[in-house]
């Protein structure tokens, strides 16, 4: 065992959610795959990289590089036919990563086209999807990738096949893989309809106990001093568990799951709502899995409550406001009224990858070992929010993020002020955070022109995907072949080439490859005045219905999105430009107002944000949201018009939102637009369906 040896799986300290649900799917892999969510340097990466080492070898064809089964090969094998019960070569599963910046040829394949045209050769090149077959895929940050790479991927995960297709000629191949995906929700989240595609999730966070994590570091420093020799000293317990899957997988086929535990699937999937059926079948393999691997032929009460843990929790959320997690009581009713008459386990908590409750192969419990760096004084307390507790529900006292427009209560579980808020504002204002109106559909804002960045919802753009709107010579790598400009290319060549009827001589010179328009993310950094001249309690409490609005049109977009404020004597970033909307809606909800307006400082934040975000991502357009009433009591109204005339010099679009509200008005906010060369909207012209909205300012709206 050399230098390289992973980090065993056994002496990960904890983190017993996430090796159960690894290991249920290693059991069943039509489970559907884990989704593993949390904060920077909890282990993430190191618990999924140690899973492959414990799977079962596998045997397949000799020199199929779709590792075909030589007991039951893949009839469509594109390196087939393989005859059935062919010798057999062993090798061990293989643990395949998908990178985030991978093209759509990289993960499915791709064909050789223009050997296709010119030779006739159908030659394919197999991708990731392909090395991945009776394996595991690991996606480090799905969130980040393209989604369509992700619909990709799952379909492929869900099928059990990937296709390749492209200009009439089809290659299709076996692709059934263990997926695992890991994420850090501040970097965003992913869209509903692709959360219910894996089938369990788990959210993990470092422990805040100092002799687990003592623990944590100590036998990191060991694996680091000596890889090798800290493998071989787990090598027993390694080979144990992997022991142990082994039986499982032959103890799963004669597992029985009766009517009254399939009643009990069924009602706990009901109780909590979730959209369609994936949950009650995942619920159910999962609770069959567990059956499995804790040595019984019949699912019981506790094999469904605990995969109910971790099969519902991502299926529940409608939107990114939502709380991750399950209510515990509601759980254990929905059970109650199925009929469970089986004992909880003693603490009320999840069982452990060994069958005892909250009790994983190793102790002590806590935070597993972390990817180098989870050592350095990374953890929870460099990210924002709530840490979720063993339920999964929000700690108390917490203020998570909420469904917009709901009320607070005062109580700061209930997103209500936080204790003490009433205190004093130095700035001016009383310091007590405005509650949200309800979210609603806003208008379309979009950045005119034709951009070329990352694959979104929002602005016109180059992208991968698309409609064909031309051709064009290919620059570097052949991208997606226009087949009908190919051939006008070559058509008056063929005299010429000597074409005896034979068909058409298409050479290099002629390959022509599709330009496709379809829609791009952008960056949308809001500037909202948060000074005392908006700190009317209603008039706030509209501004941030508003831009809850906008930031959750931003999600369902794939932009991203950042938040500057400016009140009292200058201008904050509150949340740098990220992709987690989550994030901004909670910096908005506790925004407080108060003071004099530096407008003019708040827009020269912007511009400063604005410029080194144009150095650390070129291709993403920005589109600037001014919400304001346009009066600038602290630098003038002159330095807010040069600071928007900046803004504009730069060729940033931008909106300006007019919070300007009574019988008399100034007009501040609409001069400062025209300095911007903006789009003036007023606050109560911003939903989508307000009449005069669907035709005025056609320049900002789609």
């Amino acid at each position: 065992m050399g230098a390289s040896a992973r980090y065993p799986f056994t002496a990960v300290v904890g983190m017993d959610d996430l090796k159960l649900a690894l290991l249920l799917n290693a059991v069943s892999p039509a489970v559907g795959g884990v989704l593993v969510r949390g904060e920077k340097g909890t282990a993430k990466s190191t618990v999924v990289r140690a899973l492959a080492a414990l799977l079962p070898g596998i045997g397949v064809v000799p020199g199929c590089r779709f590792s075909c089964d030589p007991a039951a090969p893949d009839t469509g094998c594109p390196d087939g036919p393989h005859d059935t019960g062919a010798a057999a070569e062993q090798r061990a599963a293989r643990l395949v990563e998908l990178p985030v910046g991978a093209s759509e040829d990289r993960l499915a394949g791709s064909l050789d086209l223009e050997r296709a045209l010119t030779e006739g050769v159908k030659a394919f090149e197999p991708g990731l999807l392909a090395a991945a077959h009776r394996g595991v895929l690991y996606v480090d940050e799905v969130n980040l990738l393209h989604d369509h790479l992700v619909d990709l991927l799952l379909d492929a995960a869900a099928m059990g096949t990937s296709h390749v297709e492209r200009e009439g000629v089809s290659v299709r191949h076996a692709a059934r893989f263990l997926l695992v995906g890991t994420m850090n929700p501040e970097e965003g989240e992913l869209r509903p309809q692709l959360l219910d595609r894996f089938g369990l999730t788990v959210e993990v966070a470092a422990t805040r106990d100092p002799a687990e994590r003592a623990e944590v570091v100590r036998r990191r420093l060991a694996y680091e001093a000596d890889p090798a020799g800290f493998a071989a000293r787990h090598a027993g317990e390694e080979a144990e568990l992997a022991a142990r899957i082994r039986a499982a997988r032959t103890r799963l086929p004669g597992v029985a799951l009766s009517d009254a535990a399939l009643r009990q699937v069924t009602a706990v999937c009901a109780a909590f709502e979730v959209d369609g059926l994936r949950a009650d079948i995942v619920t159910a393999r999962a609770a069959m899995a567990l059956a499995a691997w804790r040595g019984r032929t019949e699912v019981t009460g506790d094999d469904v409550r605990d995969a109910a843990r971790l099969a519902l929790p991502h299926r529940r959320r409608r939107d990114p406001f939502d709380a991750p997690g399950l209510d515990e009581d509601r759980l254990r009713q929905a059970l109650d009224d199925a009929g469970d008459d089986d004992p909880e386990p003693p603490d009320g908590g999840p069982a452990g990858p060994d069958g005892a409750p909250g009790d994983g192969p190793e102790s002590p419990a806590g935070a597993g070992e972390s990817d180098p760096g989870a050592a350095d004084g990374a953890g929870p307390a460099d990210g924002p929010g709530p840490r979720p507790q063993p339920d999964g529900s929000a700690a108390p006292g917490a203020a998570g993020p909420r469904p917009p427009g709901t009320e607070g209560t005062g109580n700061p579980r209930d997103g209500g002020p936080p204790s003490g808020a009433g205190s004093g504002d130095p700035s001016g204002g009383d310091g007590t955070p405005a509650e949200a109106a309800p979210a609603y559909r806003p208008r379309l804002f979009s950045v005119p022109g034709t951009g070329a960045g990352a694959p979104g919802r929002r602005s016109r753009a180059e992208t991968p995907l698309g409609r064909t709107t031309g051709a064009r010579v290919p620059a570097e790598r052949m991208g997606a072949l226009h087949l009908a400009a190919t051939v006008n290319a070559a058509a008056p060549h063929q005299r010429a080439r000597g074409r005896d009827g034979r068909g058409l001589i298409v050479h290099r010179s002629d390959l022509r490859e599709a330009v496709r328009e379809g829609r791009e993310g952008n960056l949308v950094l809001f500037c909202v005045d948060a000074s005392g001249s908006m700190a009317a309690r209603q008039r706030m409490r509209a501004v941030k219905g508003a831009v809850l609005s906008l930031l959750l049109d931003a999600y369902q977009r794939r932009d991203k999105v950042g938040l500057v404020t400016f009140r009292g004597r200058g201008a904050e970033l509150d949340l740098p430009p990220t992709s987690s909307v989550e994030a901004g809606a909670r910096r908005l909800r506790d925004l407080r107002t108060g003071g004099r307006t530096p407008l003019a400082a708040g827009l020269l934040r912007c511009a400063d944000v604005l410029r080194i975000e144009r150095l650390r991502d070129p291709r993403r357009r920005p589109l600037l949201v001014v919400v304001t009433d346009g009066r600038a009591t602290h630098g003038g109204f002159g330095d807010a018009q040069r600071a928007g005339a900046l803004i504009r010099a730069e060729g940033v679009r931008s909106v300006v939102v007019d919070c300007e509200s009574g019988p008399v008005r100034l007009g501040m906010a609409h001069r400062l637009a025209a300095a911007m060369d903006a789009v003036p909207v007023p606050l109560e012209e911003l939903r989508a369906d307000t009449l005069s909205g669907l035709v005025r300012h056609a320049r900002g709206a789609a």
